[in-house]
């Protein structure tokens, strides 16, 4: 019987096929806004989720907000640093200065830091190496550039040995890092370079002075320990002013942002899930016209014996399918769709189709087909055989 149905439904569908399609549109188009947006952010999320824990989950980053006039220096935060919770510290200075080789010439990021950054942040060298103690004790000129300024300012990628000019400085290459893929690298205005701290002092605006730096816990797997050695050290450094510093953790970091995307992925599917209700008052409109077409058909089956139920079955089903064809074609070209903005984003993001969101798109669909398909079904089941044979149409 449900078998019959579904055929029946089937030949309806395909028998008018424009109106069908047409039908369907609004059911399609909502099904390409849920799964597109919500596939496009929850792609997103992942990336940098990833990217972020590839930083390491250990590692805090602190920066002094308010120094009131007495700055923090390199030789107190290696005192902090002697802490059996602190695996390592570094400090960090940013400027950013004009960087140039031969004829090229580009805007740079220096990072002044130590050799314990490397660490930290877990990177990669590819040629020559990072800086050293010596190199921060002497302030030496030299320094290691990302992937990304070898090649802008000299066109190739092993270039240890070589020198640059730095904001007018000359300094020597002594190491270049491993390629960096990541989103946040690639969305970076500018080369990144990394020097001295103590070299970077001399050409700062906030001169020697430790503004922000980084902290590695010596527990792999809870970051309380450490940031209680580093809030504690920080209140106590600024006189128990909790405003005059803030303290970051990745965990904490991931938290908050994992918070805004699962609520930015709500609000979108919201938005989404209006388009597929349009969609079912469609299916709704051309079941009721569908009904009135076929008024002497149900009377017929009735005369011969159909029940309330099956007629109303018919109808219901017939929503179903339209519902679920145009469910089916949307979830087709929402992959479409994600496979095209994959192919522009490059090797930043890989846009998939998230099997919950198909889920959902699926359930919602059957959930706008019952619901929307129920009032014309109850119609056509209601009608009076004999006024349905007299319709004339």
């Amino acid at each position: 019987m449900l078998l019959q149905s579904v055929k029946m439904a089937l030949e309806a569908i395909a028998g008018n096929k424009m109106r069908s399609f047409l039908t369907m549109l609004g059911i399609i188009i909502g099904v390409i806004a849920l799964v597109v947006l919500v596939s496009l952010v929850s792609s997103a999320t992942t990336s940098i989720t990833d990217q972020v824990s590839g930083l390491g989950s250990n590692m805090l980053s602190v920066t002094v907000l308010d120094d009131h006039g007495n700055p923090l220096t390199a030789r107190e935060l290696d005192a902090i640093g002697q802490d059996d919770e602190i695996a390592a510290i570094a400090p960090l200075s940013q400027v950013t200065v004009t960087a140039k080789h031969g004829y090229a010439t580009e805007m740079a990021t220096v990072n002044g830091t130590t050799p314990a950054y490397y660490e930290i942040q877990g990177l990669e060298i590819e040629f020559g190496r990072f800086l050293k103690t010596a190199d921060v004790e002497n302030s030496s000129y030299v320094v290691v550039l990302s992937r990304n300024a070898a090649n802008d300012l000299f066109g190739a990628y092993d270039v240890v040995g070589e020198s640059l000019s730095l904001g007018g400085r000359s300094f020597a290459v002594v190491g270049v890092l491993a390629e960096d893929t990541s989103l946040m690298s690639m969305m970076s205005g500018s080369l990144s370079v990394y020097a001295p701290f103590t070299t970077v002092a001399r050409i700062s605006p906030t001169g020697s002075h430790v503004t922000s730096f980084y902290a590695k816990a010596t527990d792999t797997t809870s970051l309380e320990g450490a940031e209680s050695v580093l809030r504690s050290s920080m209140m106590s450094r600024f006189k128990q002013n909790e405003d005059a510093f803030r303290i970051v953790n990745m965990s904490s970091l991931m938290d908050a942002m994992n918070s805004i995307t699962d609520m930015l992925s709500l609000l979108l599917g919201g938005i989404a899930a209006i388009s597929l209700l349009v969609g079912g008052i469609g299916i709704m409109n051309i079941m009721l016209v569908s009904v009135t077409e076929r008024t002497r058909e149900i009377g017929i089956r009735k005369a011969i014996g159909a029940s309330r139920g099956s007629i109303m079955m018919q109808f219901l089903i017939e929503a179903l399918m339209i519902s679920l064809v145009g469910c089916v074609i949307g979830i087709a070209l929402s992959w479409a769709i994600l496979g095209v903005v994959t192919l522009v984003a490059g090797d930043l993001i890989v846009f998939s189709l998230s099997a919950t969101v198909v889920a959902v798109a699926v359930a919602f669909s059957l959930a706008i087909g019952v619901l929307f398909g129920i009032y014309p079904a109850n119609k056509a089941a209601t009608k009076h055989p004999i006024e349905a044979l007299r319709y004339e149409g």
